[in-house]
């Protein structure tokens, strides 16, 4: 579900002192119902996310034309990424973050690991459209347990870059976070906390 900017913008997140010129562009409370133990098991099943195996044929759909259009116009190419297009974020981070684990590799997502904490995760991608960030952070849900709650945000890439972000818009709301939602709170369903993680 699609919740106010506040439920981030109000948390002491670390994210705020590392990406203070990106502009937050959407947040999502995830159907994954926990205890205050369970955010390395939400970690586990984003990292394994992917984007094929989604239910929805015009999220799959929209998925492969993004990826066919990138490839055709060049969006995705090497030099358009991280460490070459725009630096990374952990060139940012402060010692102790940046001494620190960045948790799992994403394996079929495009981004990159940037840091983790107790209660936060956080993964980078850049192209020739946008700097984007994704943000995962484990909360308390107001009835005495926790959630995940993600976060997306954004850097454009010039007035390119806000265009595109202006026109994928209604397809990322209507289609895509959608059938996320959905396919998190399935695996979240299907693959039961271990004991050691209640």
């Amino acid at each position: 579900m699609r919740i106010p900017q506040t439920a981030h913008t109000s948390r002491p997140w670390r994210i705020h002192e590392i990406a203070h010129d990106f502009r937050l562009e959407d947040v999502w409370a995830l159907p994954t119902p926990g205890g205050p133990g369970d955010f390395s098991r939400l970690i586990r099943q984003i990292a394994t996310l992917d984007e094929s195996t989604l239910r929805s044929p015009a999220a799959r759909a929209l998925f492969a034309i993004r990826h066919q259009v990138g490839t055709l116009l060049g969006w995705d190419n090497r030099d358009s990424g991280i460490g070459t297009r725009v630096p990374t974020l952990r060139d940012r981070l402060p010692a102790d973050l940046s001494d620190a684990p960045t948790g799992p590799r994403f394996e079929n997502l495009s981004f990159t690991p940037v840091y983790l904490t107790d209660h936060e995760w956080v993964g980078e991608l850049a192209n020739q459209t946008v700097h984007a960030v994704l943000h995962l952070s484990w909360v308390p849900d107001g009835a005495g347990g926790h959630r995940g709650q993600m976060a997306v945000l954004v850097k454009p890439n010039g007035l390119f870059g806000t265009i595109y972000m202006a026109a994928i818009a209604p397809f990322r709301h209507l289609v895509v976070y959608p059938e996320l939602m959905r396919s998190i709170g399935q695996r979240w369903c299907d693959d039961p906390a271990r004991p050691d993680q209640t």
